[in-house]
């Protein structure tokens, strides 16, 4: 069945397809795995996503014996993982704008309205710094007391 220029596939067809039973489906929706789409008359509508959503479920119960409340940790995890991914690859896309727009700008200006005014380089320690400690002789003897 097409709907806009996708392919969906009704609970039947999927059941066949993958050699399980639509009250098997049926469950994985009521557990929050599958989210299939419904027609006005409330049939299942099955995407490619969908799909491969179901490929992963069946891949962690039938081939790695995990149980639907694993499942659901596993995909909440994954889901969690792209999001950050996502996040770190916006914030490198930022961090790689503003180096290129601190080279082509005047960057000596940029740095006179900066909060700490010193460059990268003067923050960070080339060797270790190492302070001596007074110490106390062990040779010294306690102070007397003198009443």
């Amino acid at each position: 069945m097409k709907k806009s220029g996708k392919s969906y596939f009704m609970i039947s067809v999927v059941a066949q397809k993958y050699n399980i039973h639509p009250q098997t489906l049926r469950l994985y929706e009521r557990e929050g795995l599958l989210k299939p789409s419904r027609t006005e008359g409330n049939t299942r509508l099955y995407s490619e996503e969908d799909l491969e959503q179901l490929e992963t479920i069946l891949s962690l119960t039938r081939d790695l014996g995990v149980n639907l409340a694993g499942v659901e940790i596993i995909l909440n995890m994954r889901r969690k993982i792209e999001r950050m991914q996502d996040e770190v690859n916006e914030f490198m896309a930022y961090v790689k704008r503003e180096l290129a727009r601190g080279i082509d700008q005047d960057w000596e200006r940029r740095l006179s309205t900066a909060l700490v005014k010193s460059s990268p380089t003067d923050l960070v320690r080339a060797t270790p710094h190492t302070e001596s400690a007074p110490q106390s002789s062990p040779t010294a003897e306690p102070a007397k007391d003198s009443r």
